[in-house]
C-alpha cells in the first residue's frame, strides 16, 4: 500500500506539472527570461559603449575597463593582456562597469514597475445585485417582490 501511495503522488505531480505547462506560466517565464537577457545585453552595451567612455573622458581620459591592480609583479600592457596571461590581479575597472550597469538596470526596472502601478486601476466595488429574504435568509435578486424559495411576499 505504501508503494501505491507514492505512485499516486507521483502521478498527481505529473498531472499538476502538465497543468502548469498548459496554463502558459512556463512559456511566460521563458519569454521573460529571454527578454531579460536581451535587455541586459542592450543595457550592457549602452553602459560600456556610451556612458563609460563619457565618464572616462570627464575623469581625465580613463578607460575603466583597463583599470586593475597587478598582484603578480609582472608588467602587462592592459587588463585584457593580464587576464589572458592568467595573472593574479584585481580588476576593479570591470567591477565599476558592472556596478554602473546594475544600477542602471535597477533604476529602469524601478521606473517600469512604478509606471505599471500607476496604470493599474484599483478595483471598484460593484453595486450589489442581490438581497436577503427577511424570512428564509436566502439570496434573491434585488428586483424580486416574492422569494422563490419560501414564496413570501417582499416589499419593493
Amino acid at each position: 500500500m505504501l508503494v501505491a501511495d507514492y505512485t499516486l503522488r507521483g502521478w498527481a505531480m505529473v498531472k499538476a506539472f502538465k497543468e502548469f505547462i498548459q496554463k502558459g506560466n512556463l512559456l511566460q517565464l521563458a519569454v521573460a527570461f529571454i527578454m531579460g537577457v536581451a535587455f541586459a545585453t542592450l543595457v550592457g552595451s549602452f553602459i560600456n559603449d556610451i556612458i563609460m567612455p563619457v565618464v572616462g573622458k570627464a575623469a581625465g581620459n580613463v578607460d575603466f575597463a583597463n583599470l586593475y591592480i597587478n598582484l603578480s609583479g609582472e608588467v602587462y600592457e592592459s587588463a585584457a593582456a593580464a587576464r589572458e596571461a592568467g595573472a593574479a590581479a584585481i580588476y576593479y575597472g570591470a567591477f565599476v562597469n558592472n556596478l554602473v550597469n546594475f544600477l542602471l538596470i535597477a533604476f529602469v526596472v524601478f521606473l517600469l514597475v512604478r509606471a505599471y502601478a500607476r496604470m493599474e486601476k484599483p478595483a471598484e466595488a460593484s453595486a450589489p445585485t442581490t438581497k436577503e429574504c427577511p424570512y428564509c435568509k436566502t439570496s434573491i435578486p434585488l428586483a424580486a417582490v416574492r422569494c422563490p424559495h419560501c414564496i413570501a411576499e417582499i416589499g419593493g
